[in-house]
């Protein structure tokens, strides 16, 4: 197991909560009663009349060569202004939902997600941090769920699954831009759990149990000391939102809930059975998992 217990169902409790929430957004933006991918969102946001899945494709892309290219040449301030302008919108769609039967429900949201996105891209706390990538996801898989049918969402499972095994496996590009994010803009685009070893409890417990003359003489001894962070990428809770959300719009709740439930169980093997100090890409796993619940979802269909 590559993370404590502890650890591991926090990272699990995270994700099973950010995809309810996604599929509730989805159900909200998209209620029964409205024409199949019918779209309410706020801000600019909806759906084309003809969505171009190459389109999709090519947006991530440049987004992703982007990224890497400003990561290059070390645009620390235009990379931090950029992941909170995404930040604020994506909380403002997720707000917006929960708030959609309140006058100015949308200027409402933007309100709450303007300070929440400041403290969360140039204050740093981890607790914060977490807290608020459980509405973020949502509110990016909201914008993607009705422009994407169920055969397309699939092809980009495939898609981004392969793009996960290269940039990890072979590449380290994952790993590259995880290091930048964390150590030079102290964000990161995911959920973030500090994992500490006993040996390092014991060694932080030491310290604070020394006088305030022997910390000060130990501090270099213990500034040493290195505090493990077990970390799941936005891209690994955004996507299986976006496949349950196009696969509520297309088939119904239950298959909805059945890639919700076997995206979960992709994610608990993967951490179950992983090793300590290695990097893994975790959708091809997840993207497995859907496709099991989509499977198992068909097979209830003939019940």
């Amino acid at each position: 197991m590559k993370h404590n217990i502890k650890v591991t169902l926090i990272l699990i409790s995270m994700f099973i909560i950010a995809q309810i929430i996604g599929l509730v957004v989805t159900s909200i933006y998209n209620p029964p009663q409205l024409a199949q991918n019918a779209t309410t969102l706020p801000y600019g946001f909806s759906q084309p009349e003809q969505p171009s899945f190459i389109n999709l494709i090519i947006s991530f892309a440049i987004a992703i060569v982007l990224i890497f290219f400003l990561m290059k040449i070390q645009a620390k301030i235009f990379l931090k202004i950029w992941f909170f302008v995404v930040v604020v919108i994506a909380l403002a769609l997720c707000l917006n939902a929960f708030f959609i039967k309140i006058p100015y429900a949308s200027y409402l949201a933007l309100i709450i997600a303007l300070p929440l996105a400041y403290i969360k891209i140039f204050k740093s706390n981890m607790l914060f941090h977490n807290l608020t990538e459980l509405l973020i996801y949502p509110g990016i898989a909201a914008v993607f769920v009705p422009v994407l049918s169920l055969w397309s969402v699939f092809i980009l499972l495939i898609l981004i699954s392969a793009y996960d095994l290269y940039a990890v496996w072979h590449s380290g590009i994952m790993q590259k831009m995880a290091k930048f994010q964390i150590s030079q803009l102290k964000i990161f685009a995911g959920f973030l759990i500090p994992s500490i070893t006993d040996k390092v409890k014991t060694q932080i417990e030491k310290y604070k149990s020394l006088s305030a003359k022997d910390k000060k003489k130990y501090a270099s001894k213990f500034k040493k000391i290195k505090i493990g962070m077990a970390m799941l990428g936005g891209g690994d809770v955004v996507f299986p939102i976006i496949v349950s959300g196009v696969v509520y719009l297309s088939m119904g709740l239950l298959p909805a809930l059945m890639i919700i439930l076997f995206s979960t169980i992709a994610l608990i093997l993967l951490l179950l059975f992983s090793e300590k100090g290695k990097f893994y890409p975790a959708m091809p796993f997840i993207s497995a998992g859907c496709f099991l619940g989509l499977f198992f979802a068909w097979l209830i269909s003939f019940i």
